[in-house]
């Protein structure tokens, strides 16, 4: 009895070990690491962007869903994820399921590259030093008029923010987007400045 106890401990605890590293692996292999948001830097994400009650909000690399959840929850968005894993689009489906925001949230298994983003009024992507050169070209043209990207952590080089964040580090671009870069939007946001004196 004892020995069959055993055997099923060590089955459950590779199992979890295998499902842990295929969480984890998985996005790898694809140039995306599953990197947590903080709720905190999400709300700011899309406070910055005025995500307004239904519109729609993509969710590039949806991970958990905790940006879906808040979307819809908080805003009142309709909201899509995109992602890769198949791991993540489970729990992303179980996070919105079971918050009880599922009716307003979609859930994609694919990659964020070749998804057709058309319907997005609002693109919200936390980016990596090396996917944002990517994102940036990806997006270009698959965007309508008039849509916002919100990144976090690395902006999109060769895009002027319409505004940021300097503290959450949350980068707000328009379609279609200026030329420049956050240089270029420091510089404007000093010469907009009321001068005193």
């Amino acid at each position: 009895m004892m020995q069959t106890i055993l055997l099923i401990l060590l089955f459950l605890a590779a199992a979890a070990s295998i499902v842990y590293g295929l969480w984890l692996l998985i996005p790898i292999l694809y140039g995306l690491p599953w990197v947590p948001t903080n709720p905190r830097r999400i709300r700011r994400a899309l406070q910055l962007a005025q995500l307004r009650p239904d519109e729609v909000v993509y969710d590039l690399g949806a991970g958990d869903g905790r940006v879906l959840v808040m979307a819809a929850r908080e805003f009142g968005a309709r909201a899509v994820g995109i992602e890769i894993s198949p791991l993540q689009c489970c729990a992303a489906w179980l996070n919105t399921r079971f918050s009880g925001v599922g009716g307003r949230v979609t859930i994609h298994w694919r990659s964020i590259y070749t998804s057709d983003l058309a319907n997005a009024d609002v693109v919200f992507a936390h980016t990596t030093a090396a996917q944002a050169p990517r994102l940036r070209v990806s997006l270009e043209g698959r965007l309508h008029p008039g849509a916002r990207v919100v990144t976090i952590l690395y902006d999109l080089e060769g895009w002027q923010p319409q505004d940021m964040d300097d503290r959450e580090m949350v980068f707000l671009y328009h379609m279609p987007p200026t030329p420049g870069g956050v240089s270029s939007y420091q510089l404007q946001r000093y010469l907009d400045k009321p001068k005193s004196g």
